[in-house]
């Protein structure tokens, strides 16, 4: 395959970086482009990541690419999308409201942002789970006159529990789902100073909108085309969403009422075995396998398991029976909140559909 030409907008954010970092080396795509705020434009990248005091703000684990280093920062507002293939935005729901329409009207956008996921023409993929709602980006295309699209991810709190929950559903029926989830403070983005302490000894036990997004989200990523839109998925989902002082990768407790009986060894197999078909693919952000099924009583846990296979994989034990609940299941995961959540999912959504031939 022919590199495609990409830009990253939001590039000196959090989640910005984090595509970059999946981005140095990559088979399929180039940099071309950055943008971020007008504040940034105009200065070479590594200069829009020194502050005022000198302090280089990178803050992957992986070394900054000298070539992406060297590259002039585009005012955001003012990038023209047409020249080149893809772009992948990791700005602020406000700012992706206003921006990724005008990229869209040439080219396709693959988001970190909320500010699309629930319009009807827009398919919220995670990877292996729900790429049959591809047959949405046509939809949209026509609707809105566009020549690309915008797709985005979907909150990283969902993606965990959607993928552990798609080949229980696939088995066995889901009638209803209960989750507690236990998030990492990098989900709530950098903020130096004091207000860092908050987290500190302490568990925040409201995340706003977390929760109404998990829900909604899980629904329609989980739903049925049908007519050119997604049929929301019928079961229920309950969520409460806390923050703890973890790093990075969000833990959840969840507990599903199946439609059928599955004894713990038919849950695991399932769980173990879904995604398969995608992952024979191999493409270059994607695991060999999609969910882990940990048999340790004490796995998983986000310092030990968070960065399998690239932070790629969602990890998922202590599976029993819930008598609490008709046909009960109940499991812990944890899933990578700035990886497969976020940005890496995105690098993963976008190798498919440039594979698929929409990019």
């Amino acid at each position: 395959m022919k590199k495609k030409k990409v830009a990253v907008i939001g590039a000196t954010g959090v989640a910005g970086q984090q595509f970059l970092a999946s981005l140095s080396g990559h088979p399929f795509f180039e940099v071309t482009a950055l943008a971020a705020s007008e504040r940034s434009a105009g200065k070479a990248f590594k200069d829009a990541l020194t502050d005022a005091s000198g302090a280089f703000r990178w803050y992957c684990q992986e070394p900054l690419d000298p070539a992406f280093a060297k590259i002039r920062v585009e005012d955001a507002s003012k990038l023209e999308a047409s020249k080149v293939d893809l772009v992948f935005t990791a700005v602020e729901s406000d700012a992706a409201k206003e921006l990724e329409p005008r990229y869209a009207k040439t080219t396709p956008v693959v988001s970190t942002a909320s500010a699309f996921r629930y319009e009807e023409d827009v398919p919220i993929f995670i990877p292996g789970v729900n790429l049959d709602h591809d047959k949405l980006i046509a939809v949209q295309k026509k609707n809105r006159g566009w020549k690309g699209f915008v797709t985005p991810v979907p909150n990283c709190t969902t993606t965990g529990l959607a993928m552990t929950l798609k080949p229980l559903h696939d088995a066995f029926g889901v009638l209803q789902v209960l989750m507690t989830s236990m998030q990492a403070c990098s989900g709530a983005g950098r903020s130096p100073g004091v207000i860092g302490l908050d987290i500190l000894d302490n568990v925040i036990p409201y995340i706003p909108k977390e929760e109404e997004k998990v829900e909604k989200e899980t629904q329609k990523i989980l739903g049925t085309l049908v007519d050119g839109k997604v049929a929301p998925a019928p079961f229920p989902v309950s969520a409460t969403c806390t923050r703890v002082p973890v790093l990075e990768a969000h833990t959840e407790a969840v507990y599903v009422s199946l439609s059928k009986h599955a004894t713990v060894d038919e849950v695991k197999k399932a769980l173990r075995d879904y995604g398969r078909e995608f992952t024979a693919m191999k493409f270059p952000s994607c695991p060999p396998h999609l969910i882990e099924v940990l048999e340790d009583p004490f796995r998983p846990q986000p310092r030990l398991d968070r960065d399998r296979e690239g932070g790629m994989v969602t990890s998922v034990g202590r599976v029993r029976a819930d008598h609490a609940l008709p046909n009960g299941i109940k499991y812990m995961l944890v899933s990578h909140n700035t990886k497969m959540g976020a940005a890496k999912g995105g690098m993963l959504v976008a190798e498919y559909l440039a594979h698929k031939n929409y990019i």
